[in-house]
Order: C-alpha cells, then sequence, then structure tokens
C-alpha cells in the first residue's frame, strides 16, 4: 500500500511539474552585461539626479524631459551614472532608464529634416534646436540618421544629434 502512495506523490508532482513549466533564469536586460558608456534615454518624465548612488545623496537637479537621451556611464547596484548634453554627471535610479534610443537636435538653428539620405533630396521639415526624437537608423560609414520626430520622420545630418556617438551604427 505504501508503495502505491509514494508512486502516486511523484506522479502528481511530474504532473505539477507539466503544468508549471519551468521558467527561464537567466538575466533581466538591464542585469545582463552591457558596454558601458552607451546612450540610453530617460522613461519617465520627473527624475532625479543625485550627487552619489543612493537616496541618501543630495538631490542635483530634477529632470523633466521624458525620452531625454543620456550617456550611461557607470553601474553601482540599482543607481546609474549618467551625463546629459549639458556634461552635468550624476546618479539615477535605474528605473528612471530605458534602452530605447533617442535624439535630440543640438545645434543652434533648426536641423533640415530630408526625405531620404541625401542633401539634395526633398525637405520634409525644418526642426527646432532641443526636440527629441525617436532614432530609427543611422548606416555605417553615413552622415545621416533616420530620425522618428513629433509630427515628422526623415533622415537629418548626424552632426546635429545629441545621443549617438560619431562612428555608432544602428540598424
Amino acid at each position: 500500500m505504501f508503495f502505491y502512495q509514494k508512486q502516486r506523490l511523484i506522479l502528481i508532482f511530474i504532473c505539477c511539474l507539466a503544468l508549471f513549466p519551468f521558467e527561464e533564469r537567466g538575466l533581466a536586460a538591464d542585469e545582463k552585461e552591457e558596454i558601458l558608456p552607451r546612450f540610453v534615454s530617460l522613461r519617465v518624465s520627473s527624475a532625479n539626479l543625485r550627487t552619489g548612488p543612493g537616496e541618501r545623496f543630495p538631490i542635483e537637479w530634477v529632470y523633466q524631459k521624458k525620452g531625454l537621451p543620456v550617456e550611461l556611464l557607470k553601474k553601482y547596484d540599482i543607481w546609474r551614472k549618467i551625463r546629459d548634453y549639458e556634461g552635468t554627471e550624476g546618479w539615477v535610479h535605474r528605473r528612471m532608464l530605458t534602452d530605447n534610443r533617442t535624439v535630440m537636435t543640438q545645434n543652434a538653428d533648426q536641423s533640415v529634416l530630408y526625405d531620404e539620405e541625401d542633401p539634395s533630396s526633398a525637405i520634409i521639415a525644418f526642426i527646432d534646436p532641443m526636440v527629441i526624437g525617436r532614432l530609427q537608423e543611422c548606416p555605417n560609414k553615413s552622415l545621416f540618421c533616420k530620425v522618428a520626430f513629433p509630427g515628422a520622420t526623415g533622415w537629418i545630418l548626424r552632426e546635429n544629434l545629441y545621443g549617438l556617438y560619431p562612428a555608432e551604427t544602428i540598424e
């Protein structure tokens, strides 16, 4: 009798395993080994920049722009050291950042947004300084990147953008 009870328990255990498959125990995207420095963007519309990695450190600055591209420099536990377009460095909680790639126009005048990856192509729009767009493509060795700005998508000179490295390729 005891033998059958033991077999029944083993059978129930095996059935439970089949009903609840093992979850992959890989690292979360944020915990995977990553290349630093690299560009990321702000996930939220309000993020505290602190002088050090922890809540005990004073807030130096409060970012008020969701999607702002920042350069990720270092990691310490749940804290990330970043640098913004003005060169200001500080620490934010990792939840404030996302891997979504954005760029910001950085020249003093308007930037030209072209229909194609060619300055002789049709002009789609003129983009004001400090406008954030979603980075879509930056071909290898190209002077242009394809960016989706609010209301217009097209090709813009790479040198007019903050949020990517000079020779970086985005596909």
